[in-house]
């Protein structure tokens, strides 16, 4: 898990907590009290909700972008390649073109 996930976590548990611990030392009826645990419980809730659904897009955007890079990277390294092949053929080519010459000058006519 990402550090930010993780901060967000500590944050919203920490919210729920000190929220809870409020409400339950507050003076008032205990039905009440546990009313507003439950309205509280039910805000961190889609509080979390929330986070997760962000975190989850985000890791979607970057690992989308990742990829999009990756097939960008392989493709220039292809291409690179290719261009490479293209230098090593042709100076091999030249290679054998000399060779020929001084093969010939070694055969008898």
């Amino acid at each position: 898990m990402s550090k930010e996930s993780n901060v967000i976590l500590g944050l919203l548990a920490g919210t729920a907590i000190g929220a809870t611990l409020g409400i339950l030392f507050a003076p008032d009826k205990g039905s009440n009290t546990r009313q507003k645990i439950s309205d509280e419980t039910i805000a961190v809730k889609n509080k979390l909700q929330d986070s997760a659904h962000d975190l989850k897009e985000k890791v979607t955007n970057d690992v989308s972008h990742t990829k999009e890079n990756l097939d960008d990277k392989i493709e220039t390294i292809v291409s690179d390649v290719s261009y490479k092949t293209e230098d090593v053929i042709t100076s091999l080519e030249k290679k054998l073109s000399e060779l020929k010459k001084k093969n010939k000058t070694y055969q008898k006519a």
